[in-house]
């Protein structure tokens, strides 16, 4: 009985251990990307580059990045490496972040892409320990994963007043030194063996939600609404500099737009379960619309500071309600293959085609015209979730009646 109790509260020793680690590790890697992946763009177009060139640079690297990603998950599965994976995937582009001002389009494209490759595997690897960990601490993933938004917020915030002393050629220094620090405390984790586990195989799975019509709307609304992001994550300093905003306020604006993820993932549990999942994307779909198209309007540096409120509501509620809709839809047997394929499409594809588009836009007409497309986009999103919503509520009616 003593023995039992002991083992028990050593148990719950090492979770609570295992979950400030998590925490440490989540906001390092905010920290590391918050400081450096909103300036690639600036670094870039600094060098003489047009927001097109930069667009394609991002768009290639994301194309593969896609490619690739079911290849990291076969190599964790077969050489049960999760860990080793995670670490590498933290140091390899923190050692190539230097080379980034080396003004030479086509080693720009290598180095971005290799970057990408490396980084695409770091959210689910460490979102398998996150999950895990929760539970066995007994409490929520939102509790670490917030974390990773407040690192953001302050990286941003930091980046500014960085900028403020140093040439944006060395935000590469602060970028390594957070990733190092991220990589040290992802050698300390526990060996985890798996990332995910399916008793349907991928080709298998895909096949069957390609054949769901719903799931297939579901995906292209979420396409439409989350390419207008990339206005956001990829060309926000660029557009808001344009408009005058200053450096040091442009690091002021991500922090306040980061910062705002973290009230809606504790908040995001209690409206699903009064909303419902269509619901809640509807209503993130509408923050979109709202935020983009005040944008187009007023596309002053005081305006566009101020509106930075609506990324939780709109980044925030979206992604977790979308998260958990795909959860909900493909069951256990499908759940790998479902949320693999909702990020092919969300970050993937949405990423590829808006830093192409917004690229494009933001170097021929400037923001508001930039602004004026993601308003449009999202509200063509909306349109086909409102679809999704009603035919899931003409689903459960059907089943009410059976």
């Amino acid at each position: 009985m003593m023995a039992d109790t002991k083992n028990k509260t050593a148990e719950a020793s090492e979770a609570r251990r295992v979950l400030i680690k998590l925490q440490g590790l989540y906001l390092f890697m905010g920290l590391a990307g918050g400081f450096f992946n909103p300036y690639i763009n600036p670094i870039l177009v600094s060098q003489g580059f047009s927001s097109k060139d930069t667009g394609f640079i991002m768009a290639f690297g994301t194309l593969i990045s896609i490619i690739l990603q079911p290849v990291w998950g076969v190599l964790v599965d077969k050489f049960k490496k999760t860990r080793l994976v995670l670490v590498i995937s933290l140091m390899i582009p923190a050692l190539l972040a230097y080379f980034y001002n080396i003004q030479v389009y086509i080693i720009l494209i290598l180095i971005y892409t290799l970057c990408t490759i490396f980084q695409v595997t770091q959210i689910p690897v460490a979102d398998s320990y996150a999950v895990t960990a929760a539970r066995a601490a007994n409490t929520s993933y939102g509790m670490i994963r917030l974390f990773g938004s407040l690192g953001t917020g302050l990286g941003g915030f930091a980046a500014g007043m960085y900028l403020s002393q140093f040439s944006i050629h060395m935000l590469w220094l602060p970028f390594l030194f957070f990733n190092m620090l991220s990589a040290i405390l992802a050698g300390t984790l526990p060996k985890q063996t798996s990332i995910s586990s399916s008793s349907v195989t991928f080709s298998v799975g895909l096949a069957r939600l390609l054949r769901n019509r719903t799931f297939l709307l579901f995906l292209t609304g979420c396409f439409l609404v989350n390419q207008t992001l990339t206005a956001f994550n990829s060309f926000f300093v660029i557009s808001f500099q344009m408009a005058g905003g200053s450096v040091a306020l442009t690091g002021t604006a991500l922090l306040l737009a980061s910062i705002t993820n973290v009230p809606s993932m504790l908040v995001a549990a209690y409206v699903l379960r009064r909303w419902g999942h269509e619901r809640t994307m509807l209503l993130a779909a509408g923050a979109y619309m709202l935020r983009w198209g005040i944008q187009w309007l007023w596309p002053t540096p005081e305006v566009m500071l101020g509106v930075q409120v609506l990324h939780g509501l709109s980044f925030g509620f979206f992604y977790i309600a979308a998260v958990e809709y795909v959860a909900s839809v493909t069951g256990r047997e499908m759940q790998a293959t479902g949320q693999s394929l909702f990020n092919m499409v969300f970050a993937g594809l949405g990423g590829i085609v808006g830093n192409m588009l917004n690229g494009y836009l933001l170097d021929t007409g400037g923001p508001s015209v930039m602004y004026l497309s993601c308003t449009i986009s999202a509200a063509l999103g909306a349109i086909i979730l409102y679809i999704v919503s009603r035919q899931a509520r003409e689903q459960r009616r059907a089943y009410s009646l059976e």
